[in-house]
C-alpha cells in the first residue's frame, strides 16, 4: 500500500523507470529494495515500470519516494539522496526528449548563455507538460526564472511542512540547467511548495551561474 493515496495523475511509465534507475543508481539494488518497500512500492522490486509512454506511474507513487527517503535517511540525508536521484534522473534520459532535441545542436551551443536559458527552461517545461499530467509554466524575471508545477508530483498528498520538500524536482533542475548552459551550476530555489499550503511548487533559478 503507497503511503500517499493516488492521485489519478500521472508521469509516463518511461520516466517512472527512469527515477527508480536513477535511484538504483545513487544508492544500489538493496538501498532501492529498502526504500520501494517502505514506500510501499514492492510491486516495482525487480520489476521497474516499462519503458512506454503509456501514463502509469501515479503522482502519489513519486511523493512516496520521497517520503520513504526522508524516514529511512532523515531529512538531510533524503534531501542530498532526492536531489542526487533527480540529477541523475535528468542526466538519464530526460535529456533525450524531443522538446529538447536541438539543444545539443551546434547551433544551440553558439548562442549566448541568456539565449540558452530562454530557449532551454522551457523546453523543460514542455516535456512535462506534453507526455504527463504535470502542467508545467515558466516566468522570465529580470535576474531570475519562475519554473512554477500546478500540479506537483513530487509533493502529492502532502502537507503541515514547514520547509518545501520537491528535492528530486530541484536536482532535476539543477542538472537540466548545467546539460542546457553548457556546463554551468545554478543556484535553484523552491520558494513555494504545496506541501508548505501554497498553491503551487515554484522555483527560483537565478540566471547568473554560481561561482
Amino acid at each position: 500500500m503507497s503511503l500517499v493515496e493516488k492521485s489519478g495523475l500521472y508521469y509516463p511509465n518511461k520516466f517512472g523507470l527512469i527515477i527508480v534507475k536513477a535511484l538504483e543508481d545513487v544508492m544500489g539494488r538493496n538501498g532501492l529494495n529498502a526504500i520501494l518497500n517502505l514506500a510501499g512500492l514492492t510491486q516495482y522490486i525487480d520489476n521497474y515500470p516499462p519503458d512506454n509512454l503509456e501514463k502509469g506511474f501515479d503522482f502519489a507513487e513519486l511523493s512516496a519516494i520521497g517520503i520513504a527517503l526522508e524516514e529511512m535517511y532523515g531529512p538531510r540525508g533524503g534531501r542530498g539522496l532526492a536531489l542526487r536521484a533527480g540529477r541523475a534522473t535528468f542526466a538519464d534520459a530526460l535529456k533525450n526528449f524531443g522538446a529538447l532535441a536541438g539543444v545539443g545542436d551546434l547551433a544551440f551551443k553558439v548562442l549566448p548563455l541568456q539565449a540558452k536559458l530562454r530557449i532551454g527552461i522551457p523546453a523543460m517545461a514542455k516535456i512535462f507538460s506534453q507526455v504527463s499530467d504535470q502542467l508545467t509554466t515558466v516566468e522570465e524575471k529580470e535576474n531570475e526564472f519562475i519554473y512554477t508545477i500546478h500540479k506537483c508530483p513530487v509533493c502529492w498528498g502532502r502537507s503541515g511542512m514547514d520547509k518545501p520538500v520537491c528535492f528530486i524536482a530541484v536536482g532535476l533542475l539543477q542538472e537540466g540547467l548545467k546539460w542546457v548552459s553548457g556546463g554551468n551550476e545554478f543556484r535553484v530555489n523552491e520558494s513555494k511548495c504545496v506541501a508548505c499550503g501554497d498553491e503551487v511548487c515554484e522555483f527560483v533559478i537565478q540566471k547568473e551561474p554560481i561561482g
